[in-house]
This record gives C-alpha cells, structure tokens and sequence, in this order.
C-alpha cells in the first residue's frame, strides 16, 4: 500500500527541488554568497600580505591607513561582482552616475575625506610614523597608528589622545627625540685640567644608574656647553629600553651624579 504513494511522492518532491535550485532568485543568492564569500577570503589574505610587507619594508610605515585602504578596495571589486554578475547592473554606467553624486557627497563630507587625504599624505611623505615621538599643540606623546580619519598619540602619562589627520597637516609639528631618550642637565666643579675625567665618572654612575630602572640601550654621553660662576655646565643624554621608566631613570641619574655636580 505504501509503494504507489512513495512512488508519486517522490517525483513530486524531485521535481519541486529541481524548480527551487533552478529558480532566478536561488542562483541570484547563490552567486552573491559566492562571490561574497571570495571576496572575504581574497581581502584576508592580502590584508595579511600587506601586514607583513610593511613590517619587512621601511619604505612604508605600518600603519592601518594602509591595510583599511587596501580592505576597502578589494570589497569595493567585490561588490562591484556583485552587481555585474548577479543583478546585471552596468558598472561604467553607474561609476558614471555616482561622479555626479560623488561631488554632492564630498561636500557633504569634507572633514572626512580632508582627514583621509591628509592621513595618506603624510603618511607617504613620512612626515609621522608609528613610533615617532611628536609634538602637535598642546599634546605629546608617541604615535602608535595612522588610521583613515586620526592619528593615535600616548602621552607619557598613559593617556591616549585622538588627533585629526587634517589638524596635523595644518599644524606646526615637533619631531621630539625618541621617547627612551632622556637629558639631565648639570653643572660640574673641578679643576678644568680634569673635564674628560668628570665627564668619564659622570657617564659610570649615570650608567650603572640606569641599568638598575631598566637596560640601557644607548651609552650615556657627556657635553658640555657653558663655563658659568658656579662651574662647567652641560648635560648627559641616553637611552633606556622601557620608553615609561624615563622619568625613574633620570631620577636615578639625578641621584648618582649630585655628589659631582652642584
């Protein structure tokens, strides 16, 4: 009894999953998951392509203005499949529509693209790069990415500080020394027959100093710079590893020097 009803079913069931993987609106779905599908792998790998091209290269900072961009790009292709391939838009016709809409959204969206032409240009002509230790206004601080709309600042302190890309294209910029780079003034007595002494004693302490904060990664070196009443002026400068014990190295320093200077 069941036989003839399986066998009618069947074709019936077939036949209604044949209609449905053949309808427009299935390969319609089908191809956009694919093509979207692609799209995302393809934008993956270059994206990490490009990650570690900026690391190996000094040619180009690694910073995400880059890695945004080239993400946005390959989407853009992607989408652009999209419309060709599976709704049959005319991509020429539409690119050519959307400049005439392009000039009504710019000025719509000035600060916007003003911060990504500004991000792009000085990250081009490397004028900041990750790393760098700037002064822009009233804010300092080590820049840590270079992003489409903002430049990321931590100021000594620990405080993350968002500055616009157009602000920093149209304000005057410091390039400060590194951040693990410090200078203690001091001024030394003694006789002057023995500066190059002082000076060697100067650089023992204030090294064996700042290796109890943290490694020191530059050897500390000596200049002086003014005879004054009081004794040989100058300063010391050096670098630590630890960017944020600075100011604990330089207090060491301070601390191990005072008995030759006053």
């Amino acid at each position: 009894m069941e036989a003839p009803f399986y066998n009618e079913a069947m074709p019936n069931l077939l036949d209604i999953f044949d209609k449905f993987i053949h309808a427009d609106w299935f390969n319609t779905m089908l191809g956009v998951v694919i093509i979207c599908a692609i799209t995302f792998v393809v934008a993956r790998i270059t994206v990490a392509f490009m990650r570690r091209v900026l690391n190996k290269t000094s040619l180009l900072p690694s910073s995400s203005i880059f890695i945004n961009l080239v993400r946005i790009v390959v989407w853009v292709i992607g989408i652009c499949c999209v419309l060709s391939m599976c709704f049959n838009v005319n991509i020429s016709a539409m690119i050519t529509g959307l400049g005439v809409v392009g000039i009504a959204v710019s000025l719509g969206f000035q600060d916007t693209l003003s911060n990504l032409i500004g991000g792009i240009q000085m990250t081009l002509m490397g004028v900041v790069r990750p790393g760098d230790n700037i002064e822009i206004g009233s804010e300092t601080g080590v820049v840590t990415d270079v992003g489409l709309r903002h430049t990321t600042i931590i100021t000594k302190l620990g405080e993350t500080v968002i500055v616009p890309n157009s602000v920093i294209s149209k304000t005057s910029l410091v390039q400060l020394p590194p951040a693990e780079q410090f200078k203690v003034p001091f001024c030394a007595t003694g006789d002057a027959s023995k500066l190059d002494e002082i000076a060697a004693e100067i650089t023992e302490r204030a090294k064996a100093a700042a290796e109890s904060v943290s490694p020191v990664t530059q050897d500390p070196k000596v200049f002086f710079s003014e005879i004054t009443e009081y004794g040989f002026r100058g300063s010391i400068v050096m670098r630590v590893e630890d960017s944020a014990a600075t100011g604990s190295a330089a207090d060491a320093v301070v601390r191990a020097i005072a008995p030759l200077t006053r």
